[in-house]
């Protein structure tokens, strides 16, 4: 048998699909990535095509082999790590999806969450799931789907229909039937137990979803694997499926944040920041959500408490392709630095309802405080440091809810490139901002829960000793200059709530 020499990962994310490998240190030996579609059927409404996300993966694999050289008996394991809470439902038998994905960002639940909030607050069922009432989640993805589709709902029930997230979708392909997810994508479904990791009966019926639809729940790094690649398929060949894990979890984990009290900040489409609070659920009183970051074999589970924001990179891609101010994202900042501050100009991306720490659907996207002096400068800097601000409000609930005083944030995705904002997230939370050499730390991630299954990488210290930094900025503004931003942000939001009735 030739010697492995790498471990991979799948990272199916909101915008696109990428396959990558890691070699022994945890740096990239290979990569390809491809954008799928952004389906908007109406205003709110965001959709994917399952298939060509699945078709997508397949090439990427294919790809990467190809231009590296790299064998597929070299390669240890596979992990995969996904969009979280967007929700696929197919047939079973023929592997079709029966409606295109509804992505997390969707709307269209918003009165299914208001019914069910009548009947206890926003917070009725976080003891059980960990989670408010809110759009974001699959649990009400499902029941629309049920409701609005009564062909679904007859497949469903008959037996020939099942759900996953894009895990499970991505595992049942690869693994030519594998019906698995793990407790990390579990725990955003709204229909997870958080303290027993099982499919919850109460929340199964509030929602009326067939526990016989769902994935059964593994652990996210599984010595056992969820299955083979099988020969037909993209590898050409028998490769243990070891490692799942959401796309958040994923980055907590290829951050190393592996002891209480540490934190990152993913800075994507979304921006979602984590924090390891350890073996026992902590339950937020200030917005933020109860996760599980992820579990190892049979090591008992960690927990996290996450921070989400909607709209981070998406704001700068919507500046691009609606505004047109640029013509490709990196050219935001050169345009940002134009300007000495943001002129007086805050930009609240409400575009689908504020996440974390507010759950307001009905708020709606704002840009306030423009005057005559206002340029296309102050705006591009707005919208980058819009990703700050809300960061901001996570960093001082995520302190609140743990007791604990974040003394610094690592930090990832592809808005770290920007210099610009990595010293304003500094400036603004007064504490260092660390960036790791690797920084695509999702799929290192999911790529670490499946080398680990896989005895590829013998224990979580060596994925430590991996960690290495690239570079670190320090804060420098003064605090009344701080204070006085963070004070006209918080005037702004306020601005963009109660929109929509």
């Amino acid at each position: 048998m030739p010697e492995k020499k790498y471990a991979g990962a799948v990272d199916q994310g909101t915008t696109s699909t990428r396959f990558m490998l890691f070699n022994k240190s945890g740096d990239i030996a290979a990569v390809h990535q491809l954008e799928h579609r952004q389906i908007y059927p109406q205003a709110g409404l965001v959709e994917h095509d399952a298939t060509e996300i699945w078709n997508n993966a397949k090439e990427c694999i294919k790809q990467a082999l190809a231009e590296s050289g790299i064998k597929p008996d070299e390669i240890a394991s596979i992990g995969v790590t996904n969009q979280r809470e967007t929700t696929v439902i197919w047939d079973k038998s023929t592997g079709k999806p029966l409606h295109n994905a509804i992505v997390w960002q969707d709307l269209r639940t918003a009165k299914i969450c208001e019914e069910l909030a009548k009947k206890g607050g926003q917070y009725r069922f976080q003891k059980i799931t960990g989670l408010p009432l809110a759009t974001y989640f699959s649990g009400p993805k499902l029941k629309w789907l049920f409701d609005n589709k009564p062909e679904i709902k007859k497949a469903a029930e008959s037996g020939t229909a099942i759900f996953g997230t894009m895990d499970t979708w991505i595992i049942w392909n690869l693994t030519n039937g594998s019906h698995v997810t793990d407790p990390s994508n579990a725990s955003r479904t709204m229909l997870m137990n958080l303290n027993t990791l099982s499919w919850d009966k109460s929340m199964l019926k509030t929602f009326g979803i067939p526990e016989s639809i769902l994935p059964e729940i593994r652990p996210s790094s599984d010595p056992k694997s969820y299955g083979m690649t099988h020969k037909s398929g993209p590898f050409g060949a028998e490769i243990p499926v070891m490692g799942d894990l959401g796309d958040q979890q994923a980055a907590l984990f290829g951050q190393t944040c592996f002891e209480k009290g540490t934190a990152k900040n993913t800075y994507g489409t979304g921006c979602f920041l984590l924090l390891n609070t350890g073996n026992k659920p902590v339950f937020s009183k200030n917005g933020l959500i109860t996760t599980v970051g992820y579990k190892i074999g049979d090591s008992p589970v960690v927990y996290a408490l996450e921070g989400s924001i909607a709209i981070a990179g998406a704001l700068v891609q919507w500046v691009r392709d609606k505004l047109k101010l640029i013509s490709s994202a990196p050219e935001i900042n050169g345009l940002a630095m134009q300007a000495e501050d943001n002129g007086g100009v805050y930009f609240v991306p409400a575009f689908s309802g504020l996440f974390a720490p507010y759950w307001r659907s009905d708020a709606r996207g704002i840009i306030a405080g423009l005057t005559h002096y206002t340029g296309r400068e102050h705006i591009a800097r707005a919208a980058l440091e819009a990703t700050a601000y809300q960061a901001r409000e996570i960093f001082e609930a995520m302190e609140k809810d743990s007791g604990i005083k974040l003394a610094s944030l690592k930090v990832d995705g592809g808005m770290t490139a920007s210099e610009l904002l990595m010293q304003f997230q500094s400036d603004l939370l007064n504490v260092p901002v660390s960036r790791p050499k690797v920084a695509e730390t999702t799929a290192l991630g999911a790529a670490y829960a499946a080398g680990l299954a896989a005895v590829f990488w013998k224990s979580q210290d060596e994925l430590k000793a991996n960690w290495i930094l690239s570079k670190q900025w320090q804060p420098k503004m003064a605090a009344d200059k701080r204070e006085k931003y963070f004070k006209e942000w918080k005037k702004a939001v306020q601005k963009s709530l109660g929109w929509m009735e």
